[in-house]
């Protein structure tokens, strides 16, 4: 018992003499950081900061999402509205607004891969070129291309200072612009989305009386198929997916023309709409059962 006591108290003296913050000390300078400590603390901070833009980004995508959203449904009042250019330039100006929110976009993606951040703006892109595209097809009624999209994503950030002087570096100016380029496949998925809306535009101007934009639309849908068919399941799985909603919404608007070609003489005109739409819901529950 004695043997064990005096074991005890030497032991307990003995951790005594070495304090609990003595020995953390010790501890640390035997063991410093190493060098790949240090690496993951700079990996750390590299993605945390990749983490916090991709969400800034995503929050930006969805402001876009909405006020796009919003730019299609105010043109979808030309079928029925007295004056079209004041809903053509109210138009205009939401498109601008939306502009400012890609010039975000495109200010956080400047010195970055924009395709390591591409699924998080992808969803407002597509919505942007559905806006554009639609605005555009109802003043030319042709399809705006690629090309026109990127065109309006230039901006150039001019300073006050800059502005009061009276003459400008053009080195300068290329140093303050900025640019945001749509991807062909952001293109393409926006331009099927926009036969969603085309087809909803036609059944809108039947229900007004207008027989001749169905057959435009049906034409034009036409065309926008058989482009699409030819890319086929050779592009991205998404647009081979849209396929099927691009020809379920041409399959509508065709059914549109053929019941204007055929019985447009017997429906008044005020009826046709709700043909139109109880032959749609036909054709979607067809299609529901295949």
């Amino acid at each position: 018992m004695s043997s064990r006591e005096g074991t005890g108290e030497f032991r307990k003296r003995k951790h005594d003499n070495f304090p609990h913050g003595h020995r953390r000390e010790e501890k640390d300078s035997i063991n410093p950081p190493s060098a790949m400590t240090m690496s993951f603390k700079a990996f750390q901070v590299e993605l945390d900061t990749k983490h916090d833009k991709y969400e800034r980004l995503v929050k930006l995508s969805r402001d876009i999402t909405i006020e796009s959203k919003r730019v299609i449904f105010l043109l979808h009042r030309i079928t029925s509205a007295p004056n079209g250019e004041e809903i053509l330039m109210e138009s205009e100006t939401k498109l601008d607004l939306v502009r400012q929110k890609i010039k975000q976009v495109a200010q956080e993606l400047m010195g970055e891969d924009m395709y390591q951040f591409h699924r998080a703006i992808s969803p407002g892109l597509q919505e942007y070129v559905e806006a554009v595209s639609f605005q555009y097809f109802i003043k030319t009624r042709s399809l705006v291309s690629i090309e026109e999209i990127n065109r309006q994503l230039i901006f150039s950030d001019e300073d006050k200072e800059e502005e009061a002087k009276p003459s400008s570096d053009c080195h300068n100016k290329q140093h303050n612009t900025s640019s945001l380029k749509v991807t062909p496949v952001d293109y393409l998925l926006g331009v099927a989305d926009l036969t969603g809306e085309l087809m909803r535009m036609c059944i809108n101007s039947v229900g007004n009386g207008d027989i001749d934009t169905p057959f435009e639309l049906s034409q034009f849908l036409r065309q926008i198929y058989d482009g699409f068919s030819y890319i086929g399941n050779t592009g991205p799985y998404e647009v081979s997916k849209k396929l099927y909603t691009l020809k379920q919404s041409l399959a509508k608007v065709e059914n549109a023309c053929y019941t204007l070609k055929v019985r447009g003489s017997e429906i008044p005109k005020h009826m046709l709409a709700d043909v139109f739409s109880s032959k749609t819901e036909i054709i979607d529950q067809e299609d529901g059962l295949s």
